[in-house]
This record gives structure tokens, sequence and C-alpha cells, in this order.
């Protein structure tokens, strides 16, 4: 199944078992409040539904994606009943230790009968909708609506390979009706064997130096209201992903090495902003004292301001408090023999540049809260790759300049791990982790 379908229909599904849940929750209080003989153990009276709406509004949304890190729904649509029995109960007995914990924080906890009924109920209502599904989907209406009867079209070198995958991994709902080498057959001829089979979709895999009849094969099935599927492996790349995306209303393939937008990547930006700020509020009196011990230990500016490559490789000026002294870039090449990294990257441990209170401020990295100046501006990240002098920068090539497409960051795993002595290549891996 093509991972849009797929996604819509693990979106209704959640809807439903969300809803399932919740409705769960209020007959199971309707049966204590009802049956009270049931519960002989409990004192009889109970409060209405209305007092724990606030409990059903976080039933709702919890129940989810604890059924999404159980496996629930990357399941088969015909899965084991077993299998899917036992990530069920999982789940229902999560959901309801979640609300047995939400309730006592609360200190508004419902009967203790409103608890047991609940699990139980949720299991059973949202194990029926899972027998609903499969029945409907073993039915030949089902079938008929789910079923892709599809007609796989290419070269024969190029239609192999998705032949042995669909062996080897079946997928629900697809079936390959025939195979057409398309170097042999006319589009005329393919037409006809979609009336032959009913067929309701094509799969093409072709080379690029077939455009011209890809482009005639989609035509054809497009007046017929054909579905076409093209494989877009005709480049091939090593790590890319690729996407399908829209530009100016023409469709567009995107080959990506480097994480996309995402609200994950806008969640970050203002988890940045947010913590920089924070910080700074925190240890402002912290940061005075430093300036002054700057200011009165050795002469020469409070901060030090340095040309890095940031974001994509764009310089921009990253602040530090001052632990060398003024003149330390004119004697850097005199220390190039004493480079303790690989590559571009310059780090000397001992460095005889680094002022007397600079080694205090660099043990426990109090040099680097002006960085938070930086992260405020959308320049750098509280986390993430150390960005590069830019002379250090512009000797960087092939896989490595990948990190420069990472926002830089105060800190970073390969910092933790030893700065000093991580390569280049392991360094570049650890900040992709």
């Amino acid at each position: 199944m093509l991972r849009r379908q797929r996604q819509i229909r693990t979106r209704v599904q959640q809807l439903a078992d969300a809803g399932l849940f919740t409705l769960a929750f209020w007959i199971a209080h309707t049966v204590r409040a009802n049956w009270q003989d049931l519960f002989f153990w409990e004192r009889p009276d109970i409060q209405p539904i209305g007092a724990y709406a606030w409990l059903m509004l976080v039933i709702a949304p919890i129940v989810p994606p604890l059924l999404e890190v159980h496996g629930f729904y990357d399941r088969p649509l015909l899965a084991l009943r077993g299998q899917t029995i036992w990530q069920l109960a999982r789940a229902c007995g999560w959901a309801t230790l979640i609300v047995i914990l939400v309730s006592f924080l609360a200190r508004e906890q419902p009967a203790r009968g409103v608890i047991v009924l609940f699990g139980g109920i949720s299991f059973f209502l949202v194990f029926i909708k899972e027998e609903m599904i499969r029945h409907w989907v073993q039915s030949k209406f089902g079938q008929d609506q789910l079923k892709k009867r599809l007609l796989l079209v290419g070269a024969a070198e190029d239609t192999q390979p998705v032949r042995a995958k669909l062996k080897a991994q079946p997928h629900d709902g697809i079936e390959i009706l025939a195979e057409v080498n398309m170097a042999e057959t006319p589009t005329e001829r393919l037409l006809d064997l979609v009336h032959e089979h009913s067929a309701n979709g094509v799969v093409l895999s072709a080379r690029h130096t077939m455009f011209g009849q890809v482009e005639k094969v989609i035509q054809a099935c497009e007046l017929e209201g054909v579905e076409v599927w093209l494989l877009a492996d005709f480049f091939k790349t090593q790590i890319s992903q690729t996407a399908l995306d829209d530009f100016e209303g023409r469709p567009m393939l995107v080959f990506r090495s480097t994480p996309e937008a995402s609200w994950q990547s806008l969640g970050k930006q203002v988890l940045d902003v947010g913590g920089a700020g924070l910080l700074i509020a925190a240890f402002s009196p912290v940061m005075v004292i430093v300036a002054l011990l700057i200011r009165l230990t050795s002469s020469g500016p409070i901060l030090f301001r340095q040309q890095r490559a940031g974001l994509n490789g764009k310089p921009f000026t990253m602040l530090k408090f001052r632990s060398m002294v003024t003149d330390a870039d004119q004697h850097k090449h005199e220390l190039e023999i004493l480079n303790e990294m690989n590559g571009p990257v310059f780090k000397v441990s001992n460095d005889p540049r680094v002022t007397r209170v600079g080694r205090f401020l660099r043990k426990f990295s109090l040099d680097e809260f002006p960085q938070l100046i930086n992260v405020l501006r959308g320049e750098m990240s509280l986390v993430g790759p150390r960005p590069l002098i830019v002379d250090e920068d512009q000797r960087v090539q092939g896989w490595h300049r990948r990190r420069l497409h990472l926002t830089p960051g105060m800190t970073g795993v390969w910092q933790i791990a030893g700065s000093a002595r991580v390569p280049l290549d392991e360094m570049v891996a650890m900040d992709y982790l």
C-alpha cells in the first residue's frame, strides 16, 4: 500500500480508537452508577459523569500513542488474532494505569469499579471493531474496494526487483495481474491488457532512457481513468530520501540527504529560543562576574568575536568570553605542529595563548555563555555540531560538508565524547545521531 493511503487509514483508525476508549469510560461509569448491586464492596453513591469529563479529555489523546508504541498500527489488515489480542491487551492495561495515576494526582478518583470496567470494555470495543474490519476485508465487497489490481510495466531488469520485493513481503490489497515489457509491447496492447484483466492501476518501473514511452503510457492511462504508479528509482542514490513536492503547480521529485523542515524542527527552534532566554536570566549574575574578571586581569575586549560557518556554511559572528590574549590569531600558525585534530579542525589542549582566567573559564565551559545570544538570534542551536572557523570550513571536502546542513550548536555529542580525540569522520557521524 502506498504510504499516503496507509497514513490516511492509520489516522482514521486512531480517531476511531480514541473515540471507543472514551466511550468505554462513559459506559463503565453508567454501568457502575445504575447497577450498584454488582459492586457491593464499594459505597453505592457515585458522582455524575460530568465530574469526570476532564478525565475523558485526557483519555482520548493518549490512546493513539499507546497503541502506536505497542505496534498496533503496524499490523497488516488481516493480522493474526493472537497478535491483535496481545498488543491491544497491553495498551488497555497501560491506559488503565495512566487513568489511575492521573486521577490520583488530581485527587479526583472515580470509583474503583469504573476503572476496572474501563480497561475491559475498552478492550472489548476495539476488538469488536477489529473483527468487523476483518470481516469487511475478507468480504467480496471489501476486497473490491481495497484491492489494487495492478499491471507491472517496464523492462525486465527494472521490474524484477519490484516482483522480488512483493514476493518476499506480500502487501495487503495488492495483486500483480501481469508483467508487460514496455520495450516490446505497444501502448495499444497495454490498454488491451488493462481491459482484459480489469486492472485499476499500472506500476511503471523504467530507466530514464524510456521516458518517451513512459509519457505515452501515462497519457493513455490518464484517458482511461487508470491509476499510474511511477517508481522514481531511475536515478541511483546512496543515502538520499525521495519525496514528491509541488513547485508553482508543477510536480517535483526532491532528493534529500539532510533533515527536512518539520514540526519537530520548529519545536526545536522554540525550545532553543525559550531555553536560551531562561539560561541567560538564570546565569546573568555569573556572566557579570566573569566579565569583571576578564576586564580586571587582562587588557582587551571582554567578548571574543569570530567568524564561524553557520547553517549551509553561511558565516556569522560567534560570541565567547575572551579566554586568550588579544593577538591570539596572529600566533595560530606557530602552533599548527601541535594540532591534535585530523583534517581542517584546529585544537591544542595546553594552548599557550590562553590566559590564567581563560583556563578556568574553559575548564567549566563558562566562556561559551555568550553564545546564548547567538541562539536567540537564530544563528545557533543549544545542541548541534560545533561551528568551524571560516578558513577551516573552506578546507572541509566531500561528505564531511553534510554537517553544515545542520544548525550549529553550543554543544553536541562529539564534545561530550572528548572532542580532541575524535577524528573528523566520527565527528560528522556523531552530529547526525
